[in-house]
């Protein structure tokens, strides 16, 4: 899709005349002085939408359109030429649009409650400079679109009926990383996907444990096969069994005439993958045994044993051996589990992967968000690697999602990470028995002082002046406002 421009100029006497087709030109000094208004494209774009806005390389509003104030329920005589957009709209992207230059298609924006959908549109000069930014709102009501997405959702079955997409969702290939830990890993996962064998996924959470069940899945010869993904962890013990085993007619009341079928007999064909094994029932570990020995299980309720082809797959972040010296796992059970066990290694042990993986996520968070693309500062990527990462690859993925919601400018800086709310505590405090909290407290104080300073150096600097101030700290001015807030005089 080729993109389209909207040329502006500062005054009449800068237009220069172009060859481009598309691209019109808007005289920015009339559009403040609202003259030539009803002339310009603005306008006429305006009535092909439910309302517009345009903003100025301040973020100053020099255009709103009368349908835009109705929805945000401005008076028609009330004036708002260089009012800045976000004391209006506190929540808009218009922002990073200017900062970006890069358009933005198809988001969705709540205004008053009103889920709308949005587009957003740099505008450039003759030399391709950004002037300001518009912003046109084309659905306010999302039922209206119901039949588009129900096209989706029907593409999307034949897709999956043609086997066009798999039916799980990650292959091996969708593991990140070139380090030799994680080469290794695919390694041992292509082995063990020749084989029919159970296999044990062990590590700590968030390392990809699922991820690497379903590549598993998808490169054996079960792949034309059911997925079927069971969280024991997220299981009241009350449900266990009618969830993994299936129920038989008449087994509890509000059970269907016919019954209810199992994981395990949906998987049938293809892989059960059972997350977090340790959170199993004692109860319910026996009837498990009997499926990985004899495939077959038997229905809560019923006396009839019913035959199942399927292959296991078990994970666990916690020491399966341990609870088993403790009694809290079957013996039994876990050495027939522990057939194959292969080791996801955590973050902190191969941190080379780091910005692969962060290339990865950030495309996929701003495909999914819609919005311009954003890269680490170096300081960024350098907190990103001292990190200790107990989240693991998940944590990163909230990180950087965090990240791409916080940045103000093009680019992704430490404390967008949430770095500063992570300060290690330091060595001294364990050594000398100072009181933890007490040091951090002091921290966090220091830190306020100095943020607070700075804010006031910047407004005397400025007589005052909050926009002046925000743009000398390089803020927004809803983030001065939010900051002056904590100050404690207020």
């Amino acid at each position: 899709m080729q993109t389209k421009h909207f040329y502006i100029a500062r005054d009449a006497s800068l237009i220069k005349p172009t060859n481009h087709l598309p691209e019109q030109h808007i005289c920015l000094d009339e559009l403040l002085s609202g003259q030539t208004i009803k002339q310009h494209p603005f306008e006429l774009l305006s009535s092909l939408c439910e309302g517009a806005i345009a903003v100025d390389t301040a973020c100053r509003i020099i255009w709103m359109s009368p349908k835009y104030r109705q929805l945000i329920n401005i008076p028609e005589d009330k004036e708002l030429i260089g009012t800045p957009i976000e004391e209006l709209l506190p929540n808009t992207q218009l922002p990073r649009v200017l900062k970006s230059g890069k358009p933005t298609f198809v988001d969705l924006m709540q205004i008053n409650g009103r889920w709308c959908v949005v587009t957003r549109m740099p505008l450039k000069d003759n030399d391709a400079r950004v002037m300001g930014a518009i912003g046109f709102i084309f659905y306010t009501d999302l039922e209206s679109l119901r039949p588009l997405f129900d096209k989706f959702a029907r593409l999307k079955r034949q897709l999956e009926q043609q086997k066009l997409i798999r039916p799980s969702r990650y292959a091996l290939d969708d593991l990140i990383g070139q380090s030799a830990i994680i080469q290794q890993l695919k390694r041992q996962a292509r082995r063990a996907a020749l084989l029919d064998t159970t296999v044990l996924l062990l590590g700590e959470t968030g390392t990809g444990k699922e991820l690497l069940a379903q590549g598993i899945h998808h490169a054996s010869q079960r792949n034309g096969g059911p997925f079927v993904g069971i969280n024991m962890a997220a299981l009241p013990e009350s449900l266990v069994e009618a969830e993994l085993f299936g129920a038989a007619p008449g087994a509890y009341t509000g059970i269907d005439k016919n019954g209810r079928k199992g994981k395990i007999q949906l998987a049938d064909g293809g892989t059960l993958f059972l997350d977090e094994i340790a959170e199993m029932p004692l109860s319910m570990q026996a009837k498990l045994l009997r499926v990985l020995q004899e495939r077959e299980v038997e229905a809560l309720g019923s006396n009839r044993l019913e035959h199942v082809d399927l292959r296991v797959i078990a994970a666990t972040s916690g020491n399966l051996k341990q609870l088993v010296d403790e009694g809290k796992f079957r013996a039994d059970l876990y050495y027939r589990l522990n057939v194959l066990p292969i080791r996801l290694a955590p973050l902190r042990e191969r941190k080379e992967d780091i910005p692969l993986l962060c290339a990865h996520i950030l495309q996929s968070i701003q495909q999914q968000a819609q919005i311009p693309a954003l890269a680490l500062t170096d300081s960024a990527l350098a907190w990103l690697f001292q990190y200790s990462w107990p989240g693991n690859v998940r944590e990163l993925h909230n990180r950087l999602e965090r990240g791409c919601v916080m940045a103000e400018g093009t680019a992704i800086e430490p404390e967008d990470l949430g770095a500063l709310d992570d300060l290690p505590c330091p060595d001294s405090a364990i050594v000398t028995g100072i009181d933890t909290d007490t040091s951090l407290t002091s921290l966090a104080e220091t830190r306020l002082k100095a943020e607070q300073g700075a804010l006031q150096d910047a407004l005397q600097q400025t007589r005052g002046n909050k926009s002046s101030a925000a743009k000398l700290l390089g803020i927004s001015r809803a983030t001065l406002y939010e900051r002056l807030k904590k100050s404690p005089d207020n």
